[in-house]
């Protein structure tokens, strides 16, 4: 039933916030387990986690949807849901910003002063000696052994063209959608799912290079560790862009928006933009400089 104008929207009594937490129980304790060696117990414990995640989320976000074309939704909660999703862009920010302040850290300060600088000196004299506080660096001893970088030229720099047209693609397709074109919406927001697939493609490639024939791995030092740690998170947040992205063409296709009422699609692009930006900052900072 539709609300009145002056009404929020509250919804029934729900089942799926236990399932969830069951989900997550599931999913980080037998993780847990698995990590701890308990293999016996801690996969299947996982997978039903997992399950019950996945399980949790298609039926919440069937629940959602069906609310939102039944009406029940107003302008009010519309504003909720518009604050809720750029508060949750800006944790993604926080996120980020944690793991670029490491690599600042780890670079800017760590490093020379193990060489030498600043208060560092008798540090390097008694302990480290011959260590080079040249960037990038697996630390003191080499740990991992030597390794050679990503050069930013080749599959980083085609990533970034990839990651920059998508930006483009999904605005024309939401353009398209506040215009009524049906069939431009759903060519360009294909196109938008295409290209971030054929990054995550290149990406693995990237990865798979790395391992094979830089000998850069996640145990080459604090380079290894921040390199795989930053690119990695970003490619899982690339992958669960790709996933809603997919989810919106469904709903397009099944005619779910108007030209005037599509926060859905709309939270979807924030965040498929914001994916971009991160990886701007990424290319700039993690490759070339």
């Amino acid at each position: 039933m539709a609300q009145t104008q002056g009404a929020y929207y509250v919804p029934h009594g729900s089942h799926w916030p236990i399932i969830g937490s069951f989900g997550l129980i599931g999913t980080v304790g037998g993780a847990g387990l698995w990590l701890n060696e308990a293999d016996t117990i801690g996969k299947p414990i996982m997978a039903i986690g997992v399950a019950l995640l996945l399980f949790m989320m298609f039926g919440w976000f069937r629940t959602v949807i069906r609310e939102s074309l039944s009406g029940a939704y107003n302008k009010q909660v519309d504003t909720s849901f518009r604050m809720g999703m750029l508060w949750f862009i800006f944790s993604e920010v926080m996120f980020f910003g944690a793991f670029f302040g490491a690599l600042f850290y780890a670079r800017a300060l760590s490093v020379p002063w193990l060489g030498g600088e600043g208060h560092g000196a008798l540090t390097n004299y008694f302990l480290w000696p011959h260590f080079s506080p040249a960037w990038p660096t697996n630390g003191p001893g080499a740990v991992g052994g030597a390794f050679s970088t990503m050069s930013a030229w080749g599959i980083p720099l085609l990533n970034t063209l990839l990651l920059l047209s998508s930006g483009v693609t999904v605005t024309i397709a939401h353009h398209a959608l506040r215009a009524g074109h049906r069939t431009q919406l759903l060519i360009f927001l294909a196109a938008t799912v295409l290209l971030g697939v054929t990054f995550l493609t290149f990406q693995a490639h990237e990865y798979i290079e790395a391992y094979e024939h830089l000998n850069l791995t996640l145990g080459s030092g604090v380079y290894g560790s921040t390199f795989f740690m930053l690119t990695g998170f970003h490619g899982l947040h690339v992958t669960l862009g790709a996933i809603m992205l997919t989810i919106i063409w469904l709903r397009c296709a099944k005619g779910h928006f108007t030209k005037d009422h599509h926060f859905a699609f709309e939270a979807v692009a924030w965040y498929w933009h914001f994916v971009d930006v991160v990886w701007l900052g990424l290319f700039l900072f993690v490759y070339v400089l």
